[in-house]
């Protein structure tokens, strides 16, 4: 088992993005990450999904996805010739004993403090999904509070390899 990517761009219309996951729901398959933005065409949007599975369980899930009435395109995301980001935000504790550490693994990751406070601090980085989860192995000594990810978001390299119907 791999992570895949899976891209959709479908009519922006509510309920695509419920009717979207539900069937990955109903096929057992378990979502990691989704993301859904709007499209430089306001009439669509494009849908991001990783998950865990092989090449017989993407192709299963794409064929599936494209027969939902809303899909205009389905492809698979090959991450050597995509463009992958992630946003993290992450408080943690912080005081005098550790800020210059947090402050030192922060310039390292290129991360930035947006917040800090007495006894906390929230750092952002965005990156690659591996780059966070580096980032997130050496704060591993660290108290996290709490933790969000944006989940990936993606765009194919170069030319467009789909047609809009």
């Amino acid at each position: 088992m791999q992570r895949i990517y899976i891209s959709a761009l479908v009519d922006n219309h509510e309920g695509v993005l419920a009717r979207i996951s539900s069937l990955f729901t109903q096929r057992g398959f378990n979502i990691e990450t989704i993301a859904a933005s709007e499209t430089s065409i306001p009439a669509i949007t494009r849908i991001t999904i990783s998950t865990e599975g092989d090449e017989e369980i993407m192709n299963q899930m794409m064929k599936q996805t494209q027969k939902l009435e809303e899909v205009r395109a389905v492809f698979a995301l090959e991450p050597s010739s995509s463009l992958m980001r992630e946003l993290l935000l992450v408080k943690l504790e912080a005081d005098e004993t550790n800020r210059s550490y947090l402050r030192e693994i922060c310039e390292i990751y290129r991360a930035k403090i947006v917040d800090l406070s007495l006894d906390s601090m929230i750092i952002e980085l965005t990156g690659e999904p591996k780059k966070l989860d580096a980032f997130l192995k050496v704060l591993k000594p660290y108290t996290i509070i709490e933790m969000c990810r944006s989940g990936v978001t993606a765009l194919e390299r170069g030319k467009m390899s789909y047609v809009l119907e």
